[in-house]
């Protein structure tokens, strides 16, 4: 979908015409991908337009940039702000929210200390990640030959452009394969996660899924898939997951800010249970899609009504 250039996008703290929010070629992240950014969904309900998360996904870009010695000259405060603006100026009831820090315009060498720290908002409609259909009758999926970065490399805590190097390798090889998306292992031959999702397997009525360990981001919709689980009496348990553990699922699915919650009914040609959205699935679905959408009481204060 091409974006829509007559929005206008919040950047260093003043809204910009969409064309004009641009930065130099010599900048840092054009040369070492040193950015990090959060992806954030905004509903619509019948109480008005609310964003998912907001505080927690904005902590947590904060979070990646401290990680990476980045520091943001804007506030937690002021960024949540910034969100708010962008959505509400460009009349948007529903999008994509895409925060991003960079370092900017200042040497180029590997050190970045001497670059400033810049940092943009942008909002867009967006839909179904992996398309909307997927969401009822699952995506076809591989295990990737790339691995997640091993420990103590790439920190994966850290939602950091630089990361997502690996994630364009593991995404491209399975579309060239004729897969909708590929599932990562770890340096020791372990479930991680997909190219932009994390992962869920059910077995026996349980919810397995990587711990943080297994080189994944920590997803806020995978936490807020585990509380929803155990709010409807299902078990979860972060755990190391052989790659295996696949063929002989009930269910599998994927969770993320972009992809939702998405069934997968096969990988590498293998049918997940009975090849179809099964009933924990279902289950999980039905409960975060009423919340995201204002049919379910948000007992969480996860929505960010604006």
């Amino acid at each position: 979908m091409p974006f829509d250039e007559s929005l206008k996008i919040w950047k260093n703290g003043k809204l910009v015409p969409w064309p004009e929010a641009t930065l130099h070629i010599a900048s840092h992240v054009v040369h070492y991908g040193s950015s990090v950014f959060e992806g954030i969904r905004c509903y619509a309900t019948d109480k008005g337009s609310a964003i998912f998360r907001l505080e927690d996904h904005i902590r947590r870009l904060h979070d990646s940039a401290k990680i990476y010695r980045m520091p943001i000259p804007f506030s937690e405060k002021e960024t949540v702000d910034a969100c708010v603006q962008v959505v509400r100026s460009n009349g948007l009831k529903e999008a994509y929210i895409r925060p991003v820090a960079w370092r900017g315009y200042g040497a180029l060498g590997v050190d970045p200390s001497v670059c400033p720290v810049d940092l943009a908002v942008l909002a867009w409609q967006w839909g179904a990640y992996l398309g909307q259909e997927a969401l009822e009758n699952g995506v076809d999926v591989c295990v990737s030959t790339w691995r997640r970065p091993a420990p103590n490399t790439l920190p994966t805590l850290a939602k950091a452009g630089a990361n997502y190097m690996n994630s364009q390798l593991i995404k491209m090889e399975a579309k060239a394969n004729g897969f909708s998306e590929g599932i990562a292992l770890t340096v020791n031959g372990q479930l991680s996660e997909g190219s932009g999702e994390n992962l869920f397997v059910v077995r026996g009525g349980r919810m397995l899924t990587p711990p943080l360990s297994a080189s994944i981001l920590p997803g806020l919709t995978r936490d807020s898939v585990m509380t929803l689980a155990a709010e409807l009496g299902i078990a979860v348990s972060e755990e190391p997951l052989p790659r295996e553990i696949l063929a002989v699922a009930d269910e599998a699915f994927f969770t993320g800010t972009a992809a939702e919650v998405t069934p997968i009914r096969s990988v590498d040609r293998i049918p997940v249970g009975n090849g179809k959205r099964g009933p924990v699935t279902a289950a999980i679905q039905s409960r975060f899609f009423d919340l995201i959408h204002g049919k379910a009481a948000d007992s969480h204060s996860w929505l960010h009504f604006i």
